[in-house]
C-alpha cells in the first residue's frame, strides 16, 4: 500500500529562490491528504500533476499566512472547476470564521459541502478515522496556537500464502475468510490453522508532521517512534536565539528531537530566507541525525 509525501512548499514566512510557503500532500492507498495550504498550494499541485478535487481532506496547522493564505483560492477553485464531493477541513477555531467572511463578501455559494472540524492546541485528540489511517493533531509550542498532525496506517490483516492454498486446494471464495482469522477444514477432515495459511502482514507506518514549534518537551510524546518524521528547521544553530525569539527550531535541534523520539527518518524544512544553500542546514542536522534528509519541493518521500 502506497504511503508517501510530495512536499508542495518548503518556503518559511515568504516564497523565494523558487521555494513556495509550507504545503504537503500525503497518498496512502490513493487517497489524498493535504496538510497545510500556503500561497501557491494550488499552482504546485498544477505542476506536479495533482488533480485538486481528489483531495478530500485539508489540515491546517495555525493561522500563520505561510501556511493557509493559499486555502481560499484552492477552496474556490475547486467549486469553479464543479466539485460536488464533500471537502473536511481541519484547523484552529477561528479559521471558520476567515472562510465563511470571505464567502459572504464575495457572495460565493459553494456547489459542494464543506465541513469544517475545529482544532485544539491543548491536548493531543484523534481527528480522522477509516479503514486506512488514524489522524491525530496535537500540541506545539509556537507563537500562536499551533497543532501537529500524525498519520498512523492501521494493521492490515495477514496475506494469504498462495503457495499453501493452492498446494491443499482451498477454494478462492474461502480465501478472505482465512485472512479474517477463520481456520479451514478440507473434505478429508483435515484442519489447517489460519496461522499456516498466511504471511504477516507488513508492520504498520506512521508519519508525524510539526510544522511551526520551538524546541520543547512537550509535544514530543506524541511523535514517539514515528517512521517518519517531518519537523521545521528554520534556523542554523548560530541563530539559536532567534529561533527561540520568533518560536523556531534549528537544524541541529530538530536532529536531537529526531534521536530523542526514536524516529526512524527524518526530513527537515520551513527554511529561512536567508538560506539560498540548504546544504549547511542538513549538514547540521545529519551531525546529530544522520538519517536526515531535505524537504525538496517535487519530491515524494516513501513513508
Amino acid at each position: 500500500m502506497r504511503f508517501e509525501v510530495l512536499i508542495l512548499g518548503s518556503s518559511s514566512a515568504t516564497p523565494i529562490y523558487g521555494r513556495h510557503p509550507t504545503a504537503q500532500l500525503i497518498n496512502i492507498n490513493e487517497q489524498l491528504y493535504l496538510l497545510d495550504c500556503g500561497e501557491g498550494t494550488q499552482v504546485q499541485l498544477i505542476k506536479y500533476g495533482i488533480r485538486s478535487n481528489r483531495i478530500k481532506h485539508i489540515f491546517i496547522s495555525h493561522l500563520h499566512g505561510d501556511h493557509y493564505l493559499g486555502l481560499i483560492g484552492l477552496i474556490s477553485s475547486m467549486h469553479l472547476v464543479g466539485r460536488k464531493e464533500e471537502l473536511h477541513i481541519y484547523g484552529p477555531p477561528a479559521l471558520q470564521e476567515i472562510i465563511d467572511l470571505h464567502f459572504l463578501h464575495s457572495q460565493t455559494v459553494l456547489r459542494y459541502p464543506l465541513l469544517f472540524h475545529p482544532t485544539q492546541d491543548q491536548t493531543g485528540e484523534s481527528i480522522l478515522e477509516n479503514e486506512h489511517i488514524l489522524v491525530s493533531s496535537f500540541p506545539l509550542d509556537h507563537r500562536i496556537a499551533c497543532t501537529g498532525f500524525r498519520f498512523d496506517e492501521k494493521k492490515r490483516m495477514p496475506t494469504i500464502d498462495r503457495t499453501k492454498t493452492e498446494a491443499i486446494g482451498i477454494p478462492t471464495a474461502y480465501l478472505p475468510l482465512i485472512k479474517r482469522g477463520n481456520d479451514y477444514t478440507a473434505s478429508d477432515g483435515t484442519v489447517y490453522r489460519w496461522q499456516e495459511l498466511t504471511l504477516p502482514p507488513p508492520i504498520p507506518r506512521s508519519y508525524a508532521y510539526c510544522s511551526d514549534t520551538v524546541m520543547t518537551e512537550r509535544y514530543l510524546p506524541f511523535i514517539q517512534g514515528v517512521d517518519l518524521l517531518y519537523h521545521e528547521a528554520t534556523f542554523l544553530h548560530d541563530m539559536l536565539n532567534r529561533a527561540v525569539e520568533t518560536f523556531h527550531t534549528t537544524a541541529r535541534q530538530a536532529g536531537q528531537i529526531a534521536t530523542k523520539v526514536q524516529a526512524r527518518k527524518l526530513l527537515i524544512g520551513h527554511y529561512s530566507a536567508r538560506y539560498k544553500d540548504l546544504k549547511p542546514l542538513l549538514e547540521e542536522s545529519k551531525s546529530i541525525f544522520p538519517n536526515t534528509d531535505l524537504a525538496l519541493e517535487g519530491n515524494w518521500y516513501n513513508v
